[in-house]
């Protein structure tokens, strides 16, 4: 989404479906985990451009099951910054 010439807001989703289960990758069958996020960037050139993003990751169903038996959260909220090159 084009906020100005230069400043950029970039929507990403991704969702997993896996067919079968994977104990020793911590993944279930079914819907495995969603993973939605935000990206702002500023593009100094079309070839350069700094960015910030916030990225929420939950796990469901049984993937989150084996989260939770490993000791690990089943949902968080992650920062990034970087630039685009």
């Amino acid at each position: 989404m084009l906020i100005t010439q230069r400043l950029i807001l970039q929507p990403q989703a991704e969702i997993n479906i896996c067919g079968e289960s994977d104990a020793r990758r911590g993944i279930g069958a079914g819907l495995s985990d969603i993973d939605a996020g935000l990206r702002f960037r500023y593009e100094l050139r079309r070839q350069i451009a700094p960015y910030i993003g916030l990225t929420y990751q939950r796990t469901y169903g049984r993937t989150a099951d084996l989260a939770r038996l490993a000791g690990e959260a089943t949902h968080r909220l992650q920062f990034t910054a970087g630039v685009r090159l």
